[in-house]
């Protein structure tokens, strides 16, 4: 199976890898090197559960709505949420 890369570096797959790799559009795709050179592995992207352990009991249920521009406003320590 082939699939071609336009101009803007853009590629389609065909519906049947979507629906094996259960992908929709605005999915997340991760690439990652084979073991071969030359060689990648295309995988669906999975957030991992122990990365938001920082945030358990900071966000509570029926605790109101999330104001974004509050969010956006306040300073934030980028380098504690970096992998």
């Amino acid at each position: 199976m082939q699939i071609t890369l336009t101009s803007k570096r853009q590629a389609t797959f065909p519906v049947e890898v979507c629906r094996s790799m259960e992908i929709l559009p605005g999915s997340r795709l991760e690439i990652i090197p084979g073991s071969q050179s030359g060689e990648w592995i295309i995988r669906t992207f999975r957030i991992q559960s122990q990365k938001l352990a920082p945030l358990k009991g900071k966000l509570k249920r029926g605790a109101g709505s999330f104001d974004l521009n509050r969010f956006r406003e306040r300073s934030k320590d980028y380098a504690s949420l970096r992998d």
